[in-house]
Parts: structure tokens; C-alpha cells; sequence
């Protein structure tokens, strides 16, 4: 394994420390141990940006037997206050002095924690419990392996080893328990199943930047890389804010994992680059396109013989555009993250780069289903991992049921919550995902939102809001985001967003369109090139289009209660920053409609007033 800065690249190598080889990773649960004295069953939090560190203390968590609970970099003091007593926190781990000023504010509550490590940047604060990173693995030294094997040994495959936090709007954090088990044979299953190449035929080379707190992205980045030996690269801390494509091209990674933000930001850069591009050039590259998505949909229904000038085409234009984004040497694309909209996986699949969905939960060790090569559809997330199912309860007229899935993935449950733990999964063993879908006859999930989506209309009818944002966005190529609104209301207004570009240094949306968004507005004979041009100056040929786009959606919706009243643009686009988005670019769409209330309420308070 390795990982990656902007100036060198650095191994990880074997060193002798002690008098003893450690191998090619220093393992830290000997320091852990009595030293800072983790005690079974306790927990180490993890807190801060991928890195080896981050690695290393997680594994030493879980080899010393304690929990390894990794912890959002983006949480407030408050909230890591309350994973920490829930988890009982022996041993704070963090990456710089602002992580540690949060456990320095919360110290005097918790009455578990013993000690804490900085990994990253030099220490200003003095501790007698505050350790450097070296310091903390010099506190290894002496301690005997006899030790260390009985504590290993002593581990069951059933035994809980990590703790994986969701964090809510509306209540406390709740903690799932992963097992040994769950993660070692959702990691086994998963490599297998995706091909993954071992040496020494072959090396993988992977690429981490979304937050190992969250597990999809811990499963790919640490268990599968570390089962097929590969090479693991940690981006720089700004990656989502710009750096991220800089590194890839450094990097040449061999999988490459996104979510829908990623992979929207990766298609900006696709455009950005043909927009500069001769007139020559860009017919070449429509003709490719057009080549390529035919080529390539024929090739999803059993064509699996490309067309001669298929290879006229990769040369021209399908090499050139993975090269751009250094992903030339990937052999597989993924998606992490539910809401992929059609037109960007259309896109990257006319250059012949499918990106395969994935499905899963936290509770579900980070994956249940996956697409692949030989087993890909459009819009679906694939099939169940080998030995596990997936089936549908309280299917309505449509076949769009409650998706319930089992198998070995499936958490223990959640850390000294057995109600809720009893509603999750039931007495059979099914984990009940909150998800609604449909299996089509060969086996291939599509997930058709969440149930706590569902929009209740006052009348009574529920209304599913991902299928109209879809739709919405479809029609208008300028919209980055949709959110339907319309809880306990008379009828459904939507708030939109446009595509903006992002300041590479805050990671918050500028004024400034995307050049996308801008070539699109020349297209309709528009001169706007910022937001402001069109929610501010008004810009009626894109406010014109707009409507009519929502006109289009709402034709093809057979209720009139699926249909969009009203809608807004808003002032900027969602980030991370402004807390409409969370740390994976997931939408908060509660968070959204506490941000905009205002906004919402003003759709239905000029009923009243009328």
C-alpha cells in the first residue's frame, strides 16, 4: 500500500523498531494495549482525512480488541461528544490541532477517554494525555507478543469490531455494529465478484478521498484493497474541492469509485475540454459519442461485437477523454451514491466508460448489490452478491415494493438499541432498507427512492418525489438539483439549483455558471453567464425555457397531483459547506427544507393571501 501527496510519493515500508521487524505496516495495537489502556469492547475514534494514519489506527483498534469508530471531520464538538459516550471512546485519534480542540472541549464529559493521538501537523497544545503519532508508536516497544496473541486470539468472528455512525437531522446518532464476519466476507464476496486483480499477475491501484467514515467507501479503500494486496493512494485534502482529478492523473488508478457529485464534476471537466476545443474536433468527438453510447447499448442486450470503426473511434476520442481524467488505466467504474442522473451515466457510457451502479447500506456492510461487465443495465444496481437475496414486500400496482435484503452483509445491529435494532431486522433475519424498488425478471434490483421521501399531500395520496426530479432534470441540462416539496400541502413546488462552478478553495458555489450551463444558455440565445443574470436581471429566455422544461415533466405524469404547481431558483447552488449536502455530496433533503423554509412556505402563503 502507498499513499499520495501533491509533491512526492511516499511508501509505506518495513521497519525495525524495537529490535523486532514490524513489517510493512506499523501496527499500533500494541500501544493501545496498556499504555493508553483500550479496554475490551471500548473504542478508538477516528477523526479526520483519509490518510495511512487513518488506516493504521483502525486496524490497531480492532487487532487490540476494541472498536475502530471513524468520525466525521465535519462534525461539531457536540456530536462527537455523543458518539463518544454512546461508544465509550477510551482513545481519540485525530489529524490536526482543529480535530483536537474539539476533544479538548468535550474532555471533561467523557468519562471513558484515557488518551489522544495527533497524526498530522505539529503540536501546539500540551497534554500529559496527548501523544504525537511517533511518540504514540514508540509506546509499542517491549510489549511482549505473547500479549498481543492472546488478545487476538481471543476475537470470535461474531464479535462487533467496528462501529459506523448515521448522523440525523431529527434525533441522536445511532450506531451500527459490523462484525468480523460481516466485513471479512462482504470484502471476499465483493472482490470476487468485481474480478479484482491480484499480484502477481497484476496490481491494483486505488484511489481514496471519500470519507472512510462511511463504509462503501472504507470497504473499497481499506478491506478490498488490503485482500488483493493493492496500492492504495490517499488524495490531498482538497480533492472534492478541485485537486481530486490532479491526482488521478498522477495516480493512474486501476478502479476508480465516485458518487453522483464526482461524477458530475468529472463530466464539467469532459465538456469543459470540448468547449475548447476546434469545430474539427468536436465533430470528431460527437461522431465517437453517438458511435459509442449505440455501440456500447447494444453491447448491455448480448452485441457484444463492436462495429470496425469502433477502434477509430477509442483511438480518436475515447483514449484522449480517460487520459484527461487520468483514467486510462481503470478497467472499472463505480457509483456509490443513489441518484445518478440518466444524462450524465448516458454521457460517460457514449465514451465508453460504463459506470456501474452499486447498492448498499451501512447496514448492509456498505454493499448488498453490484453491477458488472457481464452483468449491467441502465438505471438498475445490479444483482445480489453471491449467497445473499433480495426480495420485495407491500408491492403496489407497479410492482414498486419495500426493498428486504439477508445475507452475512447484515449488521449485528445497532449499539444498545434493541427497539430499533428489532424494527430494522426481523426475526427471519430480513433487514427491512427503507428503500423502495423493484427486481425485473432476470434479477436486477432498481431502487426507486427512499420511504422517507414519500411526500404525504394533504388530500392523503402519496407522492414518491425521485422519479419528478428526475424527470425535471432531464428536461432542463442547467439544473444541478431538484427537490419537490409539498408535505401535508395542497399540491407539489419544486426548488431548483443551477449548475455553478465551485470555489476550489472554500469548496462553496460561485456566482459564476459552468461552462456547460453558460454554452447551453448561448445555445438558446442567452447571454447569462452567471446565476445572478438569471434570479436577479430575470433572464427571460432561460426563465422561459425553464418553465417550459417543468411544463414537459409535468406532461408525462398521468396524476395531476405528480404534477409541479409551482418553482424557484434558488440564490446558490448545494455544497457541503452550505450543509444541503452531506460529506459523500448525498442530499439532505431535510436539512434542505430547514435551510429553505422560507422559501417553501412562500409557495402556499400566496394561497392564503388570495
Amino acid at each position: 500500500m502507498g499513499y499520495f501527496t501533491s509533491q512526492q510519493k511516499h511508501k509505506w515500508s518495513t521497519e525495525k523498531r524495537g529490535g523486532k521487524w514490524r513489517g510493512s505496516l506499523p501496527m499500533p495495537h500494541e500501544g493501545f494495549l496498556p499504555q493508553l489502556g483500550l479496554e475490551r469492547f471500548h473504542s478508538v475514534g477516528i477523526m479526520g482525512l483519509n490518510s495511512q494514519e487513518w488506516v493504521i489506527a483502525s486496524i490497531g483498534a480492532i487487532m487490540a480488541g476494541g472498536f475502530s469508530v471513524g468520525i466525521l471531520s465535519t462534525n461539531s464538538p457536540k456530536a462527537c461528544q455523543v458518539i463518544a459516550e454512546s461508544s465509550e471512546i477510551d482513545i481519540f485519534v485525530v489529524d490536526n490541532d482543529r480535530q483536537l480542540q474539539k476533544v479538548i472541549q468535550i474532555q471533561g464529559y467523557l468519562k471513558h477517554l484515557k488518551a489522544i493521538v495527533q497524526y498530522k501537523e505539529e503540536i501546539r497544545t500540551r497534554l500529559q494525555n496527548l501523544y504525537s503519532w511517533r511518540g504514540f508508536l514508540d509506546l509499542a516497544d517491549g510489549i511482549s507478543e505473547d500479549t498481543l496473541d492472546r488478545v487476538i486470539d481471543s476475537q470470535k468472528p461474531n464479535q462487533c469490531c467496528t462501529l459506523v455512525y448515521s448522523l440525523s437531522v431529527t434525533g441522536p446518532p445511532k450506531a451500527m455494529m459490523l462484525s468480523h464476519d460481516n466485513i471479512t466476507w462482504t470484502t471476499v464476496a465483493t472482490a470476487q465478484s468485481l474480478s479484482y486483480k491480484c499480484p502477481p499477475e497484476e496490481q491494483e491501484v486505488l484511489v481514496s478521498y471519500l470519507p472512510l467514515s462511511y463504509m462503501s467507501a472504507q470497504l473499497f479503500d481499506m478491506w478490498i484493497s488490503i485482500f488483493v494486496a493493492g496500492a492504495l493512494y490517499f488524495a490531498q485534502p482538497d480533492a472534492l474541492r478541485g485537486s481530486l482529478v490532479d491526482t488521478l492523473q498522477e495516480v493512474k488508478p486501476t478502479t476508480f469509485h465516485g458518487v453522483p457529485w464526482v461524477w458530475d464534476r468529472l463530466l464539467d471537466s469532459l465538456k469543459t475540454n470540448q468547449l475548447a476545443s476546434s469545430p474539427f474536433r468536436r465533430r470528431i468527438d460527437k461522431w465517437a459519442m453517438w458511435l459509442g453510447l449505440r455501440t456500447n447499448k447494444r453491447r448491455i442486450l448480448g452485441q457484444l461485437h463492436p462495429p470496425l470503426c469502433f477502434s477509430l473511434a477509442k483511438k480518436l476520442t475515447f483514449n484522449q477523454a480517460r487520459k484527461s481524467l487520468g483514467l486510462h488505466h481503470c478497467r472499472q467504474f463505480f457509483n456509490l451514491g443513489l441518484g445518478l442522473p440518466r444524462a450524465t451515466m448516458d454521457y460517460f457510457l457514449s465514451l465508453n466508460m460504463p459506470i456501474f451502479e452499486l447498492y448498499g447500506l451501512s447496514e448492509s456492510t456498505g454493499i448488498h448489490t453490484l453491477s458488472r461487465q457481464q452483468d449491467f443495465r441502465l438505471l438498475s444496481c445490479g444483482k445480489s452478491l453471491p449467497s445473499t437475496h433480495t426480495k420485495m414486500q407491500r408491492e403496489d400496482e407497479e410492482g414498486i415494493g419495500d426493498i428486504h435484503i439477508w445475507g452475512r452483509n447484515v449488521f449485528m445491529g445497532y449499539l444498545n438499541d434493541e427497539e430499533n435494532t428489532q424494527e430494522k431486522i426481523d426475526v427471519h433475519g430480513w433487514l427491512h432498507t427503507g428503500d423502495l424498488g423493484f427486481l425485473d425478471t432476470d434479477e436486477f434490483l432498481y431502487i426507486m427512492g427512499n420511504a422517507r421521501d414519500i411526500i404525504t399531500l394533504s388530500s392523503g395520496e402519496r407522492i414518491n418525489p425521485n422519479p419528478i426530479e428526475a424527470r425535471v432534470k432531464r428536461h432542463i441540462p442547467i439544473v444541478r438539483y431538484v427537490v419537490v416539496v409539498g408535505q401535508d400541502a395542497p399540491y407539489l413546488c419544486a426548488l431548483l439549483t443551477l449548475k455553478c462552478q465551485v470555489n476550489m478553495d472554500t469548496g462553496e458555489p460561485r456566482n459564476a455558471l459552468t461552462s456547460e450551463a453558460v454554452a447551453f444558455c448561448r445555445h438558446l440565445r442567452s447571454q447569462a453567464t452567471r446565476l445572478s443574470d438569471i434570479v436577479y436581471d430575470g433572464d427571460p429566455v432561460v426563465l422561459e425555457f425553464i418553465s417550459q422544461g417543468i411544463d414537459a415533466a409535468n406532461a408525462e405524469v398521468s396524476s395531476d397531483s405528480a404534477k409541479i404547481v409551482k418553482w424557484t431558483i434558488l440564490e446558490t447552488d448545494f455544497s457541503v459547506a452550505g450543509g444541503e449536502l452531506g460529506a459523500t455530496t448525498k442530499l439532505k433533503r431535510a436539512m434542505v427544507a430547514k435551510i429553505y423554509q422560507t422559501e417553501i412556505e412562500r409557495f402556499y402563503k400566496e394561497d392564503e393571501e388570495s
